[in-house]
């Protein structure tokens, strides 16, 4: 794989890569690995490529939902295989509408059949049943067929789905507006018409706060729904070590939050003493990739100035008056920037750099209009390397596909359900993913 990439990037002309965005299949890992130490005899892997490997953050999203609801697996079976029933032909659709104007619920839509490997599909249906909890009622104590067909699913080999139960509604509202905050962040940080990585951390931070209050919930369901997930976030997210270093950088360059944010994040996600460490660690780190771009900065400069001298050098006989003034004007002020190296030197001048000037003024207000782009292009003339640096840092990708495709559709199913679908039609729907 590695290989192959290196021979299109070589075919299309690219020889400087800052990040690869892909999901978290182990081949990856190996991939990433490979491609790196190709960069490195190309001479263009910055840092080492210590921050090449981006992880598909939309994917991870995805594996710890799907732990997370095989904890609530049997009330979410009941209600998909009621909405099932009820869809699988229209005399049942009909007298379900009836039992719907019975009880007077006021809502044109229908119900939502979900696939199940799609969590936000099953959201999406949980969401629609619930709001039609009255009317399953009243279809169920006048339907037979239903509380046989559900006595006779199975959730498991020999472990019957069962009816429906009061209790199973109210794990399903819960789990509802559980699931209804992690589709929404899905969807923020999917976009692709605005930056995204400067929230990467935060929000993982807002997750990782937000499971830590779930697991000490009174509620058993959300409780364990909980656990499962946490235990698969630590997998990825766990291990401060393991986390690229660019999702903290893209977040402290964002002049709306910069290192105060981020350091108290790390405390809220890790510890006292851990969020600490890692906040040194990655100041550290920063610092020496600002110093990264100032090296590829100074070399422009130093070509620049070279050139300039070679030109004097070939040109210098036969000046005289007004030449030989200009040619001794610009001795003078090659003399004048030296004398400012040997001030900055010794501390007769301000010593800072961008990155510390930066880190120094007070932080942007967080209106819901802020660009942070804007906001470098506008002070990019105060901040030329660090504007630089941004530019590469806000570009990385934290999700590789849009939205409707971060939710898994690897392994659609034919199920009873759609077992009427022609070929044509199923060969269409792969094709189209839709």
């Amino acid at each position: 794989m590695a290989n192959g990439i290196g021979r299109c990037l070589r075919e299309w002309g690219i020889n400087k890569i800052f990040t690869v965005t892909v999901d978290n299949s182990s081949s990856n890992d190996v991939t990433i690995k490979e491609l790196s130490k190709q960069l490195t005899k190309m001479g263009t892997n910055l840092m080492n490529g210590t921050h090449l490997h981006v992880r598909y953050m939309a994917h991870i999203m995805n594996l710890v939902v799907q732990d997370g609801l095989k904890e609530s697996s049997v009330s979410i079976e009941r209600v998909r295989n009621a909405v099932r029933y009820v869809r699988q032909s229209p005399a049942r659709l009909k007298r379900f509408q009836e039992c719907f104007d019975d009880e007077q619920l006021n809502c044109k839509k229908t119900l939502f059949l979900d696939v199940p490997t799609r969590w936000n599909s099953t959201y999406l249906m949980l969401r629609r049943a619930v709001k039609f909890e009255s009317a399953f009622a009243h279809y169920a104590s006048r339907e037979i067929g239903l509380r046989h067909y559900l006595e006779h699913s199975y959730v498991e080999v020999e472990i019957p789905i069962g009816k429906l139960l009061s209790s199973d509604w109210e794990n399903l509202k819960r789990i509802t507006k559980f699931l209804e905050i992690l589709c929404l962040l899905t969807l923020k940080i999917s976009r692709s018409r605005y930056v995204t990585s400067n929230i990467h951390f935060l929000e993982i931070c807002a997750v990782a706060v937000y499971l830590k209050q779930l697991i000490a919930n009174e509620d058993t369901v959300l409780s364990e729904m909980a656990k499962k997930m946490k235990e698969k976030f630590d997998k990825y997210w766990g291990d401060p070590g393991k986390m690229n270093k660019i999702i903290f950088i893209s977040c402290i360059l964002d002049p709306r939050y910069k290192l105060e944010s981020i350091g108290y994040a790390l405390v809220k996600m890790f510890g006292v003493d851990p969020g600490t460490t890692i906040q040194a660690e990655l100041t550290k780190y920063m610092t020496s990739l600002f110093s990264e771009y100032i090296k590829s900065s100074s070399k422009g400069v130093v070509l620049a100035s070279s050139s300039d001298c070679s030109s004097l050098d070939t040109s210098t006989s036969g000046l005289s008056g007004s030449q030989a003034s200009t040619q001794n004007i610009g001795l003078l002020e090659s003399l004048m920037q030296d004398i400012k190296k040997y001030k900055s030197g010794s501390g007769g001048v301000d010593t800072r750099t961008e990155l510390d000037k930066y880190l120094g003024e007070e932080t942007e207000d967080d209106t819901k209009e802020f660009d942070v782009l804007l906001w470098w292009k506008l002070n990019s003339a105060r901040f030329p390397i660090l504007a630089k640096m941004a530019r590469d840092v806000l570009a990385v990708l934290v999700s590789s596909v849009a939205s409707e495709c971060a939710f898994s559709t690897g392994r659609r199913l034919l199920d009873s359900f759609r077992s009427s679908l022609t070929p044509k039609l199923v060969q269409a729907l792969v094709c189209l993913q839709d």
